[in-house]
Order: C-alpha cells, then sequence, then structure tokens
C-alpha cells in the first residue's frame, strides 16, 4: 500500500523511484568510470574518449523530449521497463566490445535506455509530490546522483581487477530495476488521479497559476537552457577528465583516483536534496542564482591547490552546483504545468546533450593544452550566474 503524507505526498513510490534512479544511473556511470581501463586497452587519445561521452550524450538525449511529448498525450507508465531492456542490452554489449565502433554502439544502447526512462519516471515523481514539489524532486534526483557516485566504486572494485568482461555482471542491476518500475506502473492512474484532483482545488483557491504568456516561457526557458549548458560543462569536466587529472596531477592510482570522483559525486547526491528541500521554502529563484554563480570563487582557486584541498574545494563546487538541478526542472514545470513529460524529457536530454558536446570539446582542449589547462579554464562557467537575472519571476513555491 502506498504511503501517502497529508500534503498528497506518496513518500514510498519516491523512494522507490529514488531507487530506480540510482540503478539507472550507476549503470550509466560505468562508462566514464571505465575510461581509464577503456583508454589502456583500446590505446585511444583523450578526443576518442570525449567522443565516447557524445555518443552516449547524444543517443540519450535524441529521444528524451519526443517521448515526452508523445506520452504527454498519451500515457506510458511502464515505458521506462522497456528504458532498461536497453540499458541491459548496452552493458552486455559493452563487456563483450572488440573494437572501438562497438563501444560507441554500447554506449549508445545504453543512453537510449536513459532517453526512455527519465521523461516517465519524472512525470511520476512530480505527480506522486502532491504540494511538495521540491522534495520529490530533490528524493528522485538524489538516487539518480548516488547511483553515479556508486559507478566509480564499482570500477575500482569489480572492473578494475576483474576486467571490462565484469561490466556484463551489472545485467543483474538493470533486471532489478525493471522489477521495481513495474511496480511503480502500477500505481500511476491512482497517483495522477490524486495529483491532477490536487491541483484543481489549489487553482479553484487561486494558489497556482495553470498559464504563463509565450514570452515568459520563452524568455525562461533560453535562459534554464543557458544555465544548464554552463553547468553541464564545468560538471562534465570532473566526470570525464577528473581521473585523470588526479593522476597526472598528483600520481594517484586509478583505484584512489576513482574513489576520490566518488565522493566528488556523492556531494552532488546531497547537493540536489538539500536544493530541492530548500526551493520548496525559499523558493526557484533564490536557489538557481546562489547556485550557478556561488562556486565561482572556488573554482577559480582549484587549479592551484594541493591534493587535500583539491578534495575538499571539489566536494563543494558540486554541493552547491547540484543544488541547481531540482529548481531549475521546477522551475520550468511550472512556466508548462501541462507539459510535464515535454519538460522531462527537455531537459533530461539536455543533462545528456550539452554535458556530451562539452565532454568532446574538452577533450580536443585536453588532447592540444593538457588536462590541467582544461580546469584553468572551465574555472570561468559559473560567471554564466549571471544570466539568472533575466529569469522571469514566477509564482515558483507552488505545488
Amino acid at each position: 500500500m502506498t504511503t501517502a503524507t497529508r500534503s498528497g505526498t506518496h513518500i514510498t513510490v519516491l523512494a522507490v523511484l529514488g531507487v530506480t534512479h540510482l540503478l539507472n544511473d550507476l549503470m550509466q556511470s560505468l562508462i566514464p568510470a571505465a575510461y581509464p581501463i577503456l583508454k589502456e586497452a583500446y590505446a585511444l587519445d583523450f578526443v576518442q574518449i570525449g567522443m565516447i561521452t557524445l555518443t552516449f550524450q547524444i543517443a540519450g538525449a535524441m529521444l528524451q523530449p519526443v517521448i515526452g511529448m508523445v506520452t504527454d498525450k498519451y500515457p506510458a507508465p511502464y515505458s521506462p521497463v522497456v528504458g532498461m531492456m536497453f540499458t541491459l542490452s548496452g552493458l552486455v554489449c559493452l563487456a563483450l566490445a572488440p573494437s572501438y565502433a562497438m563501444i560507441l554502439l554500447s554506449v549508445a544502447l545504453i543512453g537510449i535506455g536513459s532517453s526512455i526512462f527519465h521523461p516517465e519516471a519524472t512525470r511520476m515523481a512530480r505527480y506522486a509530490a502532491g504540494g511538495r514539489q521540491g522534495l520529490a524532486q530533490g528524493m528522485f534526483q538524489v538516487g539518480g546522483q548516488a547511483g553515479g557516485a556508486l559507478g566509480p566504486v564499482f570500477a575500482a572494485l569489480i572492473v578494475v581487477p576483474w576486467g571490462q568482461p565484469s561490466l556484463a555482471w551489472f545485467a543483474v542491476v538493470a533486471l532489478v530495476a525493471m522489477m521495481l518500475l513495474t511496480w511503480i506502473g502500477s500505481k500511476q492512474r491512482q497517483i495522477s488521479a490524486e495529483f491532477a484532483a490536487l491541483r484543481a482545488a489549489r487553482s479553484k483557491a487561486g494558489k497556482v497559476s495553470v498559464s504563463h504568456a509565450p514570452m515568459t516561457i520563452g524568455i525562461g526557458l533560453v535562459v534554464l537552457t543557458l544555465l544548464m549548458f554552463t553547468k553541464n560543462a564545468y560538471s562534465e569536466s570532473f566526470r570525464s577528465f577528473y581521473t585523470f587529472y588526479l593522476i597526472e596531477r598528483f600520481d594517484l592510482s586509478i583505484q584512489a583516483s576513482q574513489m576520490m570522483l566518488f565522493v566528488f559525486l556523492m556531494a552532488a547526491a546531497v547537493g540536489v536534496l538539500i536544493g530541492g528541500v530548500v526551493g520548496d521554502r525559499i523558493g526557484r529563484y533564490r536557489i538557481i542564482w546562489f547556485s550557478v554563480l556561488g562556486p565561482l570563487p572556488l573554482t577559480l582557486m582549484l587549479p592551484y591547490v594541493d591534493l587535500f584541498w583539491t578534495g575538499v574545494l571539489t566536494i563543494l563546487i558540486n554541493l552547491i552546483m547540484a543544488s541547481a538541478f531540482a529548481s531549475i526542472l521546477i522551475y520550468a514545470m511550472d512556466l508548462l504545468p501541462d507539459r510535464i513529460g515535454l519538460i522531462g524529457g527537455l531537459f533530461y536530454g539536455l543533462n545528456f546533450g550539452l554535458g556530451g558536446v562539452a565532454a568532446a570539446f574538452l577533450g580536443v582542449l585536453a588532447d592540444s593544452y593538457g588536462v590541467e589547462a582544461v580546469y584553468r579554464m572551465c574555472a570561468f562557467l559559473p560567471l554564466a550566474g549571471v544570466l539568472a537575472w533575466f529569469l522571469p519571476r514566477i509564482d515558483d513555491t507552488s505545488g
């Protein structure tokens, strides 16, 4: 039986959604976590590493808005289960890949799986939230961030010692996720009806705005997209190249660098939950301002400190930057409250696509100027946070 609070928040469903997001992103995160192994085994350069990320991210980005638009009109509560089938097949193919071309095909399958998973899962988190959207998106995303953080740990403990074929073992994770998503799909009709009733009651009481002017929507989405790009470009420099940076600058082992990457990514898991909960109280606008522009002094210091302070600063940077995503997503949903699937697909797609473009570009810079130079250049990206000034002011604390 689903546990719901008085605000209509279904905690059990949100918790299980968070677990499935954890499992999904755990499998995704095995790709960059395995880069040092793949680089050595296939004699890859940084451009080729960047192309792997680009292929994965673009495959994950292309279908998400389309799937979101389709499911806005024709709900498909079991579509995430299909997505997990693609992810499972991609993992097995990656484990057995005999060539660089097969690696690209494998990561494309995993990306497609994520593109199918996110829109409908985001919709379910929105429905299950009731009147606590920040908490709901925080719980959903903390699962994803925790899964992303666990990838380097499993890579260090399993993939590094047992080799590339051990990636196939994680097919069990996909099967568990499929069972959980089947249960979640069975709950969608009931919970979506409850959310619709709650929203209608709030609208009747004048507590929620159901429509915005096209200019407001357009400006809001453009600014949010630009903020997402700069945030993801900086974050991608860590996902794809942080281990190489630590190995090159501080002479760490692969396992030690993977554990530092885990700590960095776990900070994101804490950040998204804090950002979601605080956003419910003080509004999305303030959270977005702080989380995008706030890390600037820390990013400027990072390339010039020792190993200890590198660890401290990277935790603080990711903790602050990660707090933005829940607020950005909910802000966009508040702009277009009747297009939840489209917004979920668009912004998770942007996460994939923009991150992939950034990874490819950063790979070129790393080959040309070195990994350390990449971090010196990326340090200025949080300056783009001033764009938040142009965000339309809406009633962003509404459910």
